[in-house]
């Protein structure tokens, strides 16, 4: 949960200040836009020549008739809520509003009408506005008034919301964005983690088996010495007494027609004796002239024995020599396998079978499934429509 929670909290973090820095420049910048729009105004109409002809001429002047409608074209045409032309007394010219004009400012102009440029937010007439004011200066460098013009507060915050309002759909649309990457991101991490912890468990299962497979085959190297010994030393007795009491060794003697093959004859009677103790038969046909050597016999103990383990009553063997290839067959009447099981069958470590030991199963076929590449061939499982599984490989003769 942490892990999915804390890419989404960096997202929503990144997004959220990316989103209140980008509003807070547009806040900025609007006041600024603002600020340079009223202060040109205002600078522009103290330079012109007709705004210095009405602030010298008397009242009833056609100069001074004509600055009304001049400030409210500029007000129109600049896009300002008021433009207001003052004498030196602080007494309004122009107005947007008939009853203010004649009258004196409601803000301090002293710092204009002393030749400063001044910006700054107040509250007047119309509302509260950003206002800038700009002296006007005759030629001889004398102030004789002052233009004032200004923009509403409200309207620069209007201008705000509709630059939020726009800014509303990108900032969603990272964070969607932002959102499906981190679940993308999360989500391959934590396959990732568990491939990982995967791996790490099938190392601990190898590093296991293998364990167990050293102390093994060391032991049963231990005993075939001992074997070996008393083999050689001609007491075959001793010999057949010794594994008796060291291994559980299931005997089933029975007349064999494998003549003059005594290691096939020896494996196929061990396979019979241990699926004998498992409840279940082997039956063999068994048609061959070359020797059947370690290798061959490795996968036809490996596939009966595995039949048997299934829980099969019944195991048949089949095995022929063709063009300079050994062709087998092992049918059982188990319970059958799944296509999707039969997939992974042949894979290291895996098994259908219980692991009481602990120490790993799954060897037996992939032995198997190597013994039988290494001879150029191949093994395949199915189970036919009659029931059970069937095994067939053929692998070369000869190593």
């Amino acid at each position: 949960m942490t892990l999915l929670l804390l890419p989404t909290l960096i997202v929503l973090l990144c997004v959220g200040g990316t989103a209140a820095i980008a509003v807070s420049v547009q806040r900025d910048s609007i006041r600024d836009a603002t600020a340079e729009r009223v202060s040109d105004v205002a600078s522009g109409l103290a330079d012109l020549q007709q705004v210095h002809a009405a602030l010298v001429a008397p009242d009833d002047s056609p100069a001074a008739a004509a600055l009304q409608p001049l400030a409210s074209l500029v007000e129109r045409a600049a896009g300002v809520d008021y433009v207001v032309v003052m004498d030196l007394d602080g007494v309004r010219l122009t107005h947007p509003t008939a009853a203010e004009r004649g009258l004196v400012v409601s803000t301090d102009s002293s710092d204009v009408l002393a030749g400063e440029h001044v910006l700054e937010m107040d509250d007047g007439t119309i509302g509260r506005t950003l206002r800038a004011k700009a002296p006007v200066i005759d030629e001889n460098g004398v102030v004789i008034g002052a233009i004032s013009t200004g923009i509403l507060s409200s309207r620069m915050s209007q201008d705000f919301e509709d630059v939020v309002r726009q800014l509303l759909p990108w900032t969603g649309g990272a964070l969607i964005a932002g959102m499906v990457a981190s679940t993308v991101l999360t989500t391959s991490i934590r396959r990732r983690l568990r491939q990982h912890d995967e791996a790490t468990r099938d190392l601990e299962s190898t590093a296991r088996m293998s364990r167990a497979l050293r102390e093994q085959s060391h032991e049963f190297d231990t005993r075939l010495h001992v074997i070996r010994g008393l083999v050689a030393h001609g007491d075959s007795a001793e010999a057949l007494a010794y594994i008796d009491q060291t291994t559980t060794v299931h005997a089933a003697p029975q007349d064999s027609e494998f003549t003059g093959q005594p290691l096939l004859r020896a494996t196929i009677e061990a396979l019979g004796a241990e699926l004998s103790a498992l409840d279940s038969r082997l039956e063999s046909d068994v048609d061959v002239a070359s020797d059947v050597d370690d290798q061959v016999l490795l996968v036809v103990a490996n596939l009966c024995r595995n039949a048997g383990e299934a829980g099969a009553a019944r195991v048949r063997l089949t095995l022929r020599e063709s063009d300079g290839r050994f062709v087998g067959v092992v049918d059982d009447d188990g319970p059958g396998i799944a296509p999707e099981t039969a997939a992974r069958l042949f894979a290291r470590g895996y098994t259908t079978k219980a692991d009481p030991s602990g120490t790993g199963r799954g060897i037996g076929l992939d032995m198997v499934r190597r013994a039988v590449a290494a001879r150029g061939g191949s093994v395949e499982v199915f189970s036919p429509e009659s029931g059970g599984t069937r095994f067939a490989f053929d692998m070369k003769v000869g190593r």
